[in-house]
């Protein structure tokens, strides 16, 4: 059954150019589909009929109850290294891709159901999502969005009226999730492990038509495409580094082609810095630790290399080894480089010097031998650059130690010679005083769980404005208490 009214104005491409990609597939049917959460600024952005989806009848479609008029819905096949081992098939197991839409500047972004239901794909599980995760994902997006990093993003919760078992009863939950693609990394090796070539390479011709649309028919656009995906992550995951943002599960399956941040399961952000915080529950190992997520990245991206050799160098593997090893290798400078332009705008710096990644990295080790809260740290820095340095100096108990990293700061600054105030305002515009603080997001996801949605709807305003300080958020910037205790977060709920 469709509906009758033309709210989404599909174009799906996957569907129609990558057919064996791909399983046809419908969502579970649920009994009472109904709005936590709808993102009408998105959905104006999206170009959708948002006075017509925010229904009943929109409820219905977004719970995945029925299927948009011109809607393809399709689970989507991948493989991926879970965690450093391959699974050689994994694909959507709780999400439908329903269609694709222009966005108002021209760019197409695909429209998912996460939570759909069981798809052939699903290796055993149910397919369905509950309500904690599902705000979750449309929080901690909506934040990444909001502090400039590219993100999926949510268009709706909608709860389906039906109980979902996750360590006991839950409200089932769909997230309807938008995304520049779903193309990841293990949908590449799927067809690699598999030794499709012909697939594979539709399967790169479309990545480039969708994302890299220059380099379409040139002769080493296979290459061409690799050398683009190392420059999107890497300035992705430095961006990561730069706001305190813990992954927590960045399996090539959960790396995209189009440089999104993608999967928000495990994540979280760091109170206290330290490049060791793992939050996930599984990571004993700490092989997604915040501080190791360049150099997975990195591993990830190989990953991406191995799967492409036999596009792009069919006759030569040595020859395809040494040109992809090439590019790959370029990725620790690109990654430098992006962390330390972010860290001088975090700085108040203007111009470089050579000392900048000494002066940025002194600053980290007292941080971290100090126990200091990183998000506050360069917050309250910026009060010091307008000569209220005490805020700041309360947050380290070393104080001679700080008084002297502070008198190396202002003797760089004085290169640039700017007033206080000035410098102040760049680094409040590039240093958040609100992030989806841990304690305050599980405390709204549990309040979500008993029927209580305000939380969260003023989480929402803290985090959708990071850098504007208001004092009726003023709880929303502070870091847990010692009673909140280690923080733990969980895959696959």
């Amino acid at each position: 059954m469709t509906s009758p009214s033309p709210i989404f104005r599909f174009d799906n491409s996957y569907a129609r150019e990558l057919p064996g990609l791909y399983v046809a597939w419908e969502g579970t049917k649920v009994p009472s589909p109904e709005f936590v959460l709808f993102n009408r600024t998105l959905a104006r952005e999206l170009v959708l009929e948002d006075s017509l989806l925010e229904t009943a009848e929109g409820a219905a479609i977004l719970g995945g109850v029925r299927a948009p008029e011109g809607a393809s819905p399709l689970a989507q096949v991948y493989a991926g290294h879970q965690f450093g081992g391959f699974s050689p098939q994994l694909g959507d197991g709780r999400a439908l891709l329903i269609g694709e839409v222009i966005d108002r500047t021209g760019a197409r972004r695909d429209i998912q159901l996460k939570g759909s239901g069981p798809t052939p794909f699903s290796r055993g599980g149910d397919g369905k999502a509950v309500i904690g995760p599902v705000l979750r994902e449309y929080i901690i997006g909506e934040a990444m969005h909001a502090l400039g990093i590219p993100t999926t993003r949510a268009l709706a919760a909608v709860t389906t009226g039906e109980t979902v078992y996750r360590d006991g009863p839950k409200p089932g939950a769909v997230l309807t999730r938008v995304a520049a693609s779903h193309l990841r990394i293990g949908t590449f090796q799927f067809f690699a492990a598999r030794g499709e070539t012909d697939k594979l390479r539709r399967l790169a011709d479309y990545a480039i038509a969708r994302h890299d649309n220059d380099l379409a028919g040139t002769e080493d656009r296979y290459l061409k495409l690799f050398a683009r995906v190392v420059e999107r992550q890497a300035s992705l995951v430095a961006k990561w580094i730069l706001v305190g943002f813990v992954h927590g599960v960045m399996n090539t399956d959960n790396t995209t082609i189009s440089g999104e941040t993608i999967d928000y399961g495990p994540c979280a952000f760091i109170d206290a810095y330290d490049p060791a915080t793992v939050f996930s529950s599984i990571d004993h190992g700490g092989r997604y630790a915040f501080g190791r997520q360049p150099a997975i990245l990195q591993w990830n991206l190989a990953r991406l290399a191995e799967a492409l050799l036999a596009l792009i160098e069919p006759d030569d593997l040595d020859k395809a080894v040494e040109l992809a090893s090439k590019e790959l290798a370029r990725f620790p400078e690109l990654y430098g480089r992006h962390w330390l332009a972010g860290m001088r705008a975090k700085l108040g710096l203007q111009g470089e010097a050579d000392e900048d990644k000494d002066l940025a990295e002194a600053l980290l080790f007292l941080m971290r031998d100090q126990r200091v809260d990183y998000t506050l740290c360069f917050r309250r820095l910026s009060d010091a650059a307008a000569g209220a340095r005490d805020g700041f100096r309360d947050l380290f108990t070393d104080l001679p130690a700080i008084d002297a990293w502070l008198a190396r700061w202002r003797q760089r600054l004085q290169i640039a010679n700017r007033p206080g105030e000035d410098v102040k305002a760049g680094m409040d515009a590039v240093n958040p005083i609100h992030i989806p603080r841990n304690h305050k997001v599980e405390e709204a996801l549990s309040a979500a769980e008993d029927g209580d949605y305000a939380p969260v709807e003023t989480l929402l305003e803290a985090v959708g404005s990071p850098f504007l300080e208001r004092p009726h958020l003023a709880a929303y910037a502070e870091p847990a208490p010692a009673s909140f205790g280690p923080y733990r977060t969980f895959c696959g709920t």
